[in-house]
C-alpha cells in the first residue's frame, strides 16, 4: 500500500499542478447544506460533497437535491453518500479520476478508530478547483498515516468532520489533524446544531473550536466565497 500511494502521488502531482495553473486565481463559492454536504463552485466546475438522506444525524434537515458536475461521497451510508439525492457523476471508490477538467484523487482511510474493523473504510478526497487545493476528510475517525499526510500535502482548504461519535473525529482529534496538515482554511463539518437527533452519537462544533483556541474563527453562514489565493495563516470558517 505505501508503494501504491507513493506511485499515485508521483503520477498525479504533475497533473494536479497543471490543473492548478489552468484555474489559478479564479476562486470558489461554497454553499453548505448541513451535515458534511457542501457545494463548491468555481473554475468552471461544481463539486458536491456527501449528499445525504434525512436520517440518523441528518434527521430533520432538508436533503441537498441539487445538480453538480461531480459528487464526492465518503461512503454509501445514507447520511454521508446517498445515491439518488443529487444529480451528477457519483464517485465513492478510491482511485484517480479526470472529469470535466478536474483531477480528483480518492484513497481509503479507516472509518473508525479500530482500523476499519467495525465500519470499514471511508474515502478521503483531494483535488484542485479555482486555483485552490482541497482535502475532504469529512467521514473518518482513523489517524492519518505518513502516506496520507504526503498525499494530502498542505491543503489550501481542509474540510474535516469534528462531531465525534463512532465514525467521526471528535474536537480534539480533528484539531490534531489540522495541526498536522497546517491548512490555510478549515471548514468543520459533521456536527449537530442544538439537540442531537435520536440515535445520533455526535456533538456540536464548540469542542473543536475550543481545541483550536488562538486560531482565527469566522462565522460565515451557509454560503461564502474564497479567492484563488489565500493568506498563509490558518482560519476556521464555520458554516451554519
Amino acid at each position: 500500500m505505501p508503494v501504491l500511494r507513493t506511485t499515485l502521488m508521483a503520477a498525479t502531482g504533475l497533473a494536479l499542478g497543471l490543473q492548478a495553473s489552468a484555474l489559478a486565481g479564479t476562486g470558489v463559492t461554497i454553499s453548505s447544506y448541513g451535515q458534511r454536504s457542501l457545494l463548491i463552485q468555481g473554475g468552471g466546475q461544481s463539486v458536491l460533497l456527501n449528499p445525504y438522506r434525512a436520517v440518523g444525524c441528518a434527521a430533520g434537515l432538508g436533503e441537498p437535491r441539487v445538480n453538480a458536475g461531480v459528487i464526492l461521497a465518503s461512503s454509501e451510508l445514507a447520511d454521508e453518500g446517498a445515491r439518488g439525492v443529487a444529480s451528477g457523476r457519483f464517485l465513492v471508490a478510491p482511485g484517480s479520476y479526470r472529469i470535466g477538467g478536474l483531477v480528483l484523487e480518492g484513497f481509503a482511510s479507516p472509518h473508525d478508530r479500530i482500523d476499519g474493523r467495525r465500519f470499514g473504510d471511508a474515502t478521503l478526497w483531494r483535488w484542485q478547483q479555482g486555483g485552490l487545493n482541497f482535502a475532504h476528510l469529512g467521514a473518518t475517525a482513523g489517524p492519518l498515516s505518513g502516506a496520507d499526510k504526503v498525499l494530502l500535502g498542505r491543503p489550501d482548504v481542509l474540510i474535516i468532520g469534528v462531531g465525534g461519535g463512532s465514525k467521526i473525529y471528535d474536537g480534539a482529534e480533528a484539531a490534531d489533524v489540522v495541526k498536522q496538515l497546517n491548512p490555510k482554511r478549515v471548514i468543520p463539518v459533521q456536527y449537530v446544531n442544538g439537540e442531537a437527533p435520536a440515535d445520533c452519537d455526535q456533538e456540536g462544533v464548540q469542542p473543536f473550536l475550543d481545541a483550536m483556541a488562538g486560531t482565527t474563527i469566522r462565522q460565515v453562514g451557509t454560503r461564502m466565497s474564497l479567492p484563488g489565493s489565500l493568506s498563509d495563516t490558518t482560519v476556521i470558517d464555520v458554516m451554519r
